[in-house]
């Protein structure tokens, strides 16, 4: 009995080599998207710093979404600028990273 050994044609597999090759480099792509985008959480609170609101009404120290904002209509505070707070103009609400942050100085 004579066995035949089959051998693989690689010069033939060009269009396979091809869509291969690109299905791995889309992976790799999605993957890096994905990474860039998303913050630990896997949330993105804002795009801009124009997407963040100062977390409370009164001397607020942080900021937050605009959809997670305060409603302070009727609300009346205190007009000290009180330290390591957004008052007076100490500092500003930004997105840094996809996250809603206070930043100062």
């Amino acid at each position: 009995m004579v066995v035949k050994k089959k051998e693989i044609r690689v010069v033939g597999n060009n269009g396979l080599l091809v869509a291969v090759s690109i299905i791995l480099i889309l992976f790799v792509v999605l993957i890096y998207f994905f990474s860039m985008n998303y913050s630990g959480s896997g949330e993105v609170e804002c795009l801009v710093d124009s997407d963040c609101v100062p977390a409370s009404c009164c001397h607020p120290d942080s900021c937050v979404a605009v959809d997670d904002g305060p409603d302070c209509g009727g609300l009346v505070c205190t007009a000290d600028c009180r330290p390591g707070t957004l008052d007076c103009g100490q500092g500003s609400c930004g997105c840094v990273e996809g996250r809603c942050v206070g930043v100062f100085g």
